[in-house]
């Protein structure tokens, strides 16, 4: 996209993603679906009214950037502390287990050992998005379903953190052991200087000129940023670095308010990296992958309410209570999309490994979304007695 396109390009994205976000509310449909299809339909591979996504790719990055830093302002570490025995437990196992199961289906498709192990890795996780979202606010705050759906979800978080690091070591197509060493070397490092700045200097601004709230954005953001060029300049990533910054400041009273004010920013960027996800999907690659991303989305939507439901009921859980979570966790996440992303641009996958996780990551939202709102309370369920905000 040319400088002299750019207002035109958000005029068709916003204006677009606008017109099918309305679409998509209507019908109960998930809106990272709507950003997603908007990009296949009018860019390159599409309608092509919007050729070059390069500018776009870039801008639509720090989208992720603000989500990571997001998710590790919302890591309150006391709602991990009441359920972190079955959390750890019930997390560590349902992914590898979901990592298996989606690696050795790929594997049966014919794609290579190191791409099925990476299809693998983008089925372990379940969208904190769509979870958040279809969850009642009384449940989410003040339920033992809301701390351990919220509870797995942190734990799957730092897992996919973990994986995010080794993918982002492949940068010339081979997984560097010696980069994962450096990175894991330099994790501790980081969280060790972010958690002093933000309790010596950070807390005092912000305790200092906490009625400006221009100031407190600006920190935020500056922050934000900061820790991540840190993170990617000594090896780590931006996101990581972005993570790190978020979790450092996760315990400070002002945590809630940064994030409130700062999801309008993150949002309008994610918005822009779905859109990139959309517009790079390589069309004519479907018939391709079609049965595979069918066949793989089917199993997960199967196998991940079922495998969470046999866990939690291991763990003294009542039969409701796992099939509400393991219903409600039973999608594909925002990180699978991103492990494609990166993955792809690590040179480890081709487009048609990147296009089967990311189609079926879209095909298990779809799903998953029907089957909570149509069976457990949530705040956009059709059915009235089900609707609970």
């Amino acid at each position: 996209m040319e400088n002299e396109t750019l207002t035109y390009g958000f005029f068709l994205i916003y204006t677009g993603a606008a017109i099918l976000a309305s679409f998509a509310l209507y019908t109960r449909q998930p809106l990272i679906i709507a950003y997603i299809f908007l990009g296949a339909l009018i860019g390159p591979y599409g309608l092509g009214l919007i050729s070059d996504v390069s500018l776009l790719k870039e801008s639509g990055h720090i989208g992720i950037i603000f989500l990571l830093f997001l998710l590790g302002l919302d890591m309150q570490p006391k709602a991990l502390f009441s359920v972190a025995k079955k959390a750890i437990y019930v997390g560590v196992i349902s992914s590898s287990l979901f990592g298996i199961t989606g690696s050795f289906v790929a594997y049966l498709f014919n794609f290579e050992l190191i791409e099925s192990i990476i299809i693998g890795l983008g089925m372990m996780f379940s969208s904190t998005i769509i979870s958040i979202k279809l969850l009642p606010t009384t449940v989410l705050h003040h339920r033992h379903t809301g701390e351990l759906i919220i509870g797995l979800l942190l734990i799957q978080d730092l897992i996919a953190i973990f994986v995010l690091i080794v993918l982002y070591s492949g940068k010339s197509g081979v997984i560097d052991t010696g980069e994962i060493f450096q990175a894991l070397l330099f994790l501790p490092i980081l969280s060790l200087f972010s958690y002093i700045f933000v309790k010596y200097i950070l807390i005092n601004l912000i305790s200092r000129f906490d009625k400006f709230q221009e100031y407190i954005f600006l920190i935020a953001i500056g922050w934000c940023l900061g820790l991540s060029e840190l993170a990617n300049a000594i090896g780590l990533s931006k996101e990581i670095g972005a993570f790190i910054a978020g979790i450092s400041l996760a315990t400070s009273p002002i945590s809630q308010f940064i994030a409130l004010n700062l999801k309008p920013l993150r949002d309008f960027f994610l918005i822009l990296f779905f859109f990139v996800l959309g517009a790079q999907l390589q069309l004519d690659l479907l018939k391709e992958i079609f049965i595979p991303a069918i066949t793989l989305a089917i199993v997960m939507i199967v196998l991940k309410p079922f495998i969470f439901r046999v866990l939690l009921q291991g763990m003294d859980e009542h039969k409701e209570l796992a099939w509400s979570v393991g219903f409600r966790l039973g999608q594909n996440s925002e990180f699978s999309l991103l492990i494609a992303y990166v993955a792809t641009s690590s040179l480890l996958i081709t487009n048609s490994a990147s296009l089967l996780i990311q189609t079926t990551a879209i095909l298990t939202f779809v799903i998953s979304t029907y089957l909570v709102i149509f069976n457990f309370p949530t705040p956009i369920s059709p059915n009235d007695k089900l609707r609970k905000d």
